[in-house]
This record gives structure tokens, C-alpha cells and sequence, in this order.
């Protein structure tokens, strides 16, 4: 990313076009920078499929996602206190490690 040259003149007029092409140069940067951070969060899940792919050996890991949150739905449904979503969050989290262990264990002859 190059800034724009400032030019060897006194020139006011010269100097206020420098000067408004480092403003948009700076908003620029700060677009980039702000839309790169609005999207962090859905680059983190696609890294989290491919970790659920490659890391804990599943195959065909969005379809089991998929399956996941479909039972999330039906166990969470109409009628059940918000209370017992974060125990099972807080369930699903402790099992996680678990589930990596037993699959890696499975993957080796």
C-alpha cells in the first residue's frame, strides 16, 4: 500500500490535494481494517468446520452439524426454560474433549 506523494510545492491548492488524498487514503485503510474485523467472526466458523473435519476426524462434519442442531432444536423447543440450554451448552463443551480423544483412538490400526 503506497500513500500518495506529497508534492515539493507551496502551493496551496497542491497541498490540499495531498492532503485530501491522505484523508481518503487513511478512511480506506479504516474500511478495510473495520470490515476485516466484522468478518472475523465468520472466518472463525468456517475454521471451526474445518477443524471438525480435520482435527477431530469426522467424517462428513457439516451434516453431523447439521444433525446437532436440529436435536438442539428439538431439546430446546417450545416450553423449556433458557436455564437448561446452558447446561447443556456447558455439557456439550465438557464432552467435546472426550469425543477427540475416543476418535483419535479409533482412527489408529
Amino acid at each position: 500500500m503506497s500513500l500518495p506523494e506529497l508534492p515539493n510545492t507551496r502551493n496551496p491548492r497542491e497541498l490540499r490535494k495531498a492532503l485530501l488524498r491522505l484523508r481518503m487514503e487513511m478512511h480506506r485503510q479504516e474500511i478495510r481494517h473495520e470490515s476485516g474485523q466484522m468478518l472475523a467472526p465468520l472466518q472463525r466458523l468456517r475454521g471451526m468446520g474445518d477443524s471438525l473435519q480435520d482435527g477431530l476426524g469426522i467424517k462428513h462434519a457439516p451434516l453431523w452439524g447439521l444433525g446437532a442442531v436440529v436435536a438442539l432444536g428439538f431439546l430446546t423447543g417450545k416450553g423449556v426454560r433458557s436455564g437448561n440450554m446452558a447446561r447443556l451448552l456447558r455439557l456439550g463443551g465438557s464432552l467435546l474433549p472426550l469425543l477427540r480423544v475416543y476418535l483419535q483412538n479409533n482412527r489408529r490400526p
